[in-house]
């Protein structure tokens, strides 16, 4: 039995997507509720850690892995009318706008700026304003990169079961 470059290219694709997509989910419904119920300090120190400790390899490589991916694949099936390249394209632009993107321009210069503050120097008042600044604004920016996320998994999802039935 020979398995093409295109069917390994597309599963990895499909592997690294579904686990970017389940580890915004998980965050969603596991980190978010549990932080929600901690003091000011504590909120923003949990956040700056774990903002600190998810830049790692594994995270990068599905983070970044799920976009190339996925663009390799488009490419891959580059001048093809079927399903397989228009659901692998959207699937990549969901991705690299909705997820990477927000991602990028949102999510990132939150934690940039909440990674500058020394948590110990600022006032109660203080801690309490940056906290509503940035806990309302980091989650609505991570809702649409988990929705982003997920589409662009089903998305690839399909493409794979569009390709089962042309072959």
């Amino acid at each position: 039995m020979y398995i093409s470059v295109k069917t390994i290219s597309l599963f990895i694709a499909i592997l690294l997507t579904g686990l970017s997509a389940g580890l915004f989910y998980a965050w969603s419904v596991s980190v978010i509720p549990g932080t929600k119920k901690l003091t000011d300090l504590y909120y923003l120190e949990a956040m700056q850690s774990i903002n600190r400790a998810i830049l790692n390899p594994a995270f990068f490589l599905i983070f970044f892995g799920s976009m190339i991916m996925l663009a390799g694949c488009v490419i891959q099936e580059w001048g093809r009318t079927e399903l397989t390249f228009w659901f692998l394209l959207i699937a990549s632009i969901i991705y690299l706008v909705g997820t990477f993107g927000i991602t990028g321009l949102g999510n990132v210069p939150l934690n940039n700026a909440l990674d500058k503050l020394n948590l110990n120097e600022l006032a109660t008042d203080q801690l309490a304003q940056f906290r509503q600044h940035y806990e309302i604004r980091w989650n609505r920016f991570h809702l649409i990169r988990t929705i982003a996320a997920v589409s662009s998994f089903l998305f690839a999802l399909l493409a794979a079961f569009t390709k089962i039935k042309y072959q």
